[in-house]
């Protein structure tokens, strides 16, 4: 708006002009809206929900890609758009990943968050290192179609031709202690020679490591936050997640009702639920959005993909 030099007061008429075409002129091209037509109709939807949950929502989804320390750039951006204290809920798909990467993220919510609620949202799976940010949430939503995983940590362990493969620690550590145990009995048992001649003692030393580090980061999420005004045996609920007699594969699922056998605290809601259809169908659209090996960080007010990363 310009200023009417005869008087020194704003020009009415120059600022009526200027509203109209400001009014008139589209916030966004028609073309960068067709483009972007997919994120507005999720952001849309998003904002649908947090009107019904009366929590400001973010979305981590991933397909295939692991939980790294990356992640804490775009979480950044996530929580940016959130004041202090506000509650938050964060839809939370992943196969898992670095745990203390995971530790980092849940560390970065519940400080935006403070004294308020923090939930997380498990529409499909969240395994292994996103089973521990499960812990580190006052409750998790889950229904039918939800899964955790095991929370015994994964070590990489070269193979003879050099590459590098995920493997088990306890499963590692059983083999140690198998064979190690069959030489004490017999010296001469040629299959133990062979099989704990593989063994590297750094690497089993690794594996105790990782393990007690992912025993002691549930116990401390549990007693910090999920039942941070008591009412759960964090170090039970802990040992059961990483016993590898109850799951005996890493990838093995812990539904609903396993999740609550165990004790986490859990907001059951059954599919036909309408909140809940809303939070399946954000989650589906968003897994449409994304390749292999790719992650999704969005709210109502960023979305961001980053570039196709190798598991």
């Amino acid at each position: 708006m310009t200023e009417d030099i005869s008087t020194g007061e704003p020009n009415q008429q120059e600022g009526d002009d200027a509203n109209a075409a400001k009014a008139m002129s589209p916030a966004r091209t028609p073309l960068y809206a067709a483009y972007n037509s997919e994120r507005y109709h999720r952001q849309d939807l998003i904002k649908e929900i947090q009107r019904e949950s009366e929590f400001r929502l973010i979305s981590y989804v991933s397909s295939g890609a692991r939980i790294v320390h990356d992640d804490e750039i775009y979480f950044g951006d996530l929580l940016h758009g959130i004041s202090d204290g506000e509650n938050i809920e964060l839809l939370l798909h992943t196969p898992g990943g670095d745990i203390d990467a995971a530790d980092k993220l849940i560390h970065m919510i519940r400080e935006k968050v403070s004294h308020a609620e923090f939930r997380i949202i498990v529409p499909h799976r969240a395994k292994s290192a996103g089973t521990l940010m499960v812990l580190g949430a006052d409750q998790v939503v889950m229904s039918d179609s939800s899964e955790l995983g095991p929370i015994d940590p994964q070590v990489l362990i070269p193979n003879g031709d050099g590459t590098l493969n995920w493997v088990a620690a306890q499963h590692y550590l059983d083999a140690y202690k198998t064979h190690s145990e069959a030489l004490r009995h017999d010296p001469g048992d040629l299959p133990s020679q062979m099989m704990f001649n593989k063994l590297d003692p750094v690497v089993y030393e690794q594996c105790v490591r990782a393990k007690e580090r992912s025993r002691r980061l549930a116990e401390r999420l549990l007693k910090q936050y999920m039942f941070k005004e008591g009412g759960g045996n964090w170090t039970e609920i802990a040992d059961r997640l990483i016993d590898t007699e109850e799951w005996q594969t890493h990838s093995q699922g812990i539904s609903l009702l396993d999740a609550m056998d165990i004790g986490l605290r859990v907001n059951r809601i059954k599919p036909q639920d309408g909140l809940w259809q809303k939070y399946w169908r954000l989650y589906c659209l968003q897994r449409l959005a994304i390749d292999d090996n790719q992650k999704l960080f969005e709210s109502d007010y960023v979305s961001l993909l980053p570039e196709r990363r190798v598991a």
